[in-house]
């Protein structure tokens, strides 16, 4: 038997086990639940902001709306995923209603995204999240730069956690991009239309309520904030963890559990994080539902040091750490990014 159908079998026999398990049964009481505490958390701002009028008070609702938000992001994400229903077509329906309708984006373009990112997380040629024009992740990405840039990427590590202020308009600005690319579907005009009314009605709901200052200031907090939690649950997740040069083949087990980092914490890493800091659980099984994935890693950490798969997991602000100072290391060219212990063994 080769390597690779060696090790292609080691995740089929750990399938096997938490199929048996009945680990990846759905979960809707859990995502009926949640989805009803953040529709009445979102119907209660509506609300506050109506009855508040014209004060700067306003602001603590903008903060407490992009944190509502982010919730409804990991939502449409799980949905996305098929982790809340039996039906594809209600996933599928669920994640486009809470993406388009709630957060104004386009839930077409970030699982084509994210499908790739999945498929081959840090691998240079197959990964769109590091192949990201604002941040450098190999030597050859700065070296395209022109000095503005190359000074940008040295510090790029400290200058990560500002530019999530920015995240927020960067989605909606993304979402419209793709929907209304030249040769777009017919759904995707649909949805570039809901995307575009959404963002639109909220703009101006918010200037209708509220004096033009307060108004911008709202929105400027909401986006701010929206985005740095966003991207601060998604970043530790796989930056700062080997970076697999193109043209690179591993084994599903390993190419996944050797580019993701799990973060250690409690019931509010999880709630800020969405889940999303049992990412080499959620990689191995994408679809399984959010509330399990704690059940499943104990299985997930003993099959992989059966195996000799190394497990990372740190503490989130070490894994903050982490990430600064590798994309900082990336941009001073102090730090070979391709670190994967299997690069050489499966090179192409």
């Amino acid at each position: 038997m080769s390597a690779q159908q060696q090790y292609g079998s080691s995740y089929t026999d750990l399938l096997r086990t938490v199929r048996e398990l009945g680990l990846l049964r759905r979960r809707q009481g859990y995502y009926y639940t949640r989805m009803s505490i953040v529709l009445g958390l979102l119907l209660g701002i509506v609300a506050g902001m109506v009855l508040l009028g014209n004060s700067w008070h306003q602001l603590w609702l903008a903060a407490a709306l992009a944190l509502v938000l982010v919730q409804v992001a990991f939502l449409s994400h799980d949905s996305a995923h098929r982790q809340i229903f039996h039906s594809n077509a209600r996933n599928d329906w669920t994640a486009r209603i809470l993406a388009g309708c709630v957060l104004g984006m386009s839930v077409t373009w970030w699982r084509t995204k994210h499908n790739k990112h999945h498929a081959a997380p840090n691998q240079t040629d197959r990964d769109p999240d590091v192949q990201l024009k604002v941040l450098a992740f190999t030597p050859e990405a700065v070296g395209e730069r022109g000095p503005l840039g190359r000074w940008l990427a040295a510090r790029q590590g400290w200058l990560f956690f500002p530019l999530l202020t920015l995240e927020g308009v960067g989605l909606h600005a993304s979402s419209l991009k793709h929907l209304l690319r030249r040769g777009a579907s017919r759904a995707d005009r649909i949805d570039a239309g809901v995307v575009a009314a959404r963002i639109t009605a909220y703009v101006a709901a918010l200037y209708l309520l509220l004096p033009a200052g307060k108004a911008t200031a709202f929105l400027g907090v909401q986006l701010a904030l929206f985005g740095v939690c966003l991207g601060a649950a998604f970043a530790p997740n796989h930056k700062g963890m080997p970076i697999v040069p193109a043209g690179t083949k591993l084994d599903f087990l390993r190419r996944q559990v050797l580019m993701s980092r799990n973060i250690r914490g409690g019931v509010f890493t999880d709630l800020a994080m969405g889940g999303l800091n049992y990412q080499i659980e959620h990689h191995l099984f994408p679809s399984m539902p959010r509330p399990t994935l704690r059940h499943v890693q104990p299985i997930v950490r003993e099959y992989c040091e059966l195996h000799g798969v190394s497990y990372t997991e740190v503490g989130l602000f070490t894994s903050y750490r982490i990430v600064v100072q590798h994309l900082n290391d990336v941009g001073l060219g102090a730090r070979d990014p391709f670190q994967c212990p299997l690069v050489t063994q499966y090179r192409k």
